[in-house]
């Protein structure tokens, strides 16, 4: 039997009856040129999370936007997201710390003053791109710069502030770079891992390549699969199957299974819980995600 199948008898650390579904709401490169459900404002990113719970999301994955859609590191606007989206709803909050050129101070400044559930970091180096095959050439090419030293920071800045780490690994070599971190002590438990898969530079999305990446995880680590692109759902019912937990939402991919662009989150959300139930899981609530993920406050 494929070892795909071999992985369901360990779950690592997640639950074989619950889904941890996560919406990634916005990103930080989407614009509404692209999808015009791309939300911008606080009260705009606090509705999509609200729907988004409604629809079976426990955790919403947010980049801060200015009102015109530029990304923005400002501890105000990452606080008034927080206060947003409680007045709407008990979704968890995880706030992204990856950026191209702005300092490791500001990124964990708003995670250590809001206080998120979770943060997310990013576990390595990548040369980072887009190819458009229309016009034959890279029309995004940088080197996404993630050193050592940089992680360190970050974790040990999330792990003060109480907020768990999401381990954002896009290659082998990204969940490799975890263990020194668990030698020396500077990451413990609780923590958790999305292996981002189908971003240029990064591990392509397959199946196996899926398989192969959890089969490098701690056999106690929560996992969840990103996947970006039109590969993101053949990846979410291999994770189901494996019984992984699983992220959907506009910053990822635009269109639902039947290949109709999504009009928000909540139906991304949607088609995922609908795959979730298919294979007997049940998706996850805030309560039950804090028990899975092991968030203590």
């Amino acid at each position: 039997m494929p070892d795909i199948y071999e992985r369901q008898a360990s779950l690592k650390g997640n639950d074989p009856d619950r889904v941890v579904i996560s919406a990634a709401l916005t990103g930080a490169l989407t614009t509404r040129d692209q999808c015009p459900a791309i939300p911008y404002t606080p009260e705009e990113i606090a509705e999509e999370a609200a729907a988004a719970r409604e629809a079976g999301a426990a955790v919403a994955h947010v980049h801060a936007r200015t009102p015109d859609g530029a990304p923005t590191f400002e501890t105000e606007t990452y606080r008034e997201i927080r206060e947003e989206v409680r007045d709407r709803t008990d979704i968890l909050c995880n706030f992204s710390t990856g950026a191209i050129g702005v300092p490791v101070a500001d990124r964990l400044e708003y995670v250590t003053e809001v206080r998120p559930e979770i943060a997310a970091l990013n576990m390595g180096s990548m040369n980072y791109a887009k190819y458009s095959e229309r016009r034959e050439e890279f029309v995004f090419d940088v080197v996404f710069e993630n050193p050592f030293s940089e992680i360190r920071d970050l974790v040990s800045g999330m792990t003060e502030a109480g907020v768990v780490p999401e381990l954002e690994c896009f290659d082998t070599g990204h969940v490799g770079n975890a263990r020194p971190l668990f030698r020396e002590g500077v990451l413990g438990e609780p923590y958790t891992v999305s292996l981002v898969m189908g971003v240029l530079g990064g591990i392509p999305a397959t199946v196996e390549n899926l398989a192969h990446q959890v089969r490098q995880l701690p056999e106690d680590a929560p996992w969840q699969v990103i996947g970006i692109g039109e590969d993101q759902w053949p990846l979410v019912s291999a994770a189901l199957a494996m019984g992984g937990n699983v992220r959907v939402g506009l910053e990822d991919n635009f269109y639902l299974p039947s290949g109709e662009m999504a009009d928000g989150n909540a139906e991304l959300v949607e088609a995922a819980a609908t795959m979730a139930r298919q294979v007997g899981r049940e998706p996850a609530t805030p309560e039950h995600a804090r028990e899975i993920v092991g968030i203590e406050r």
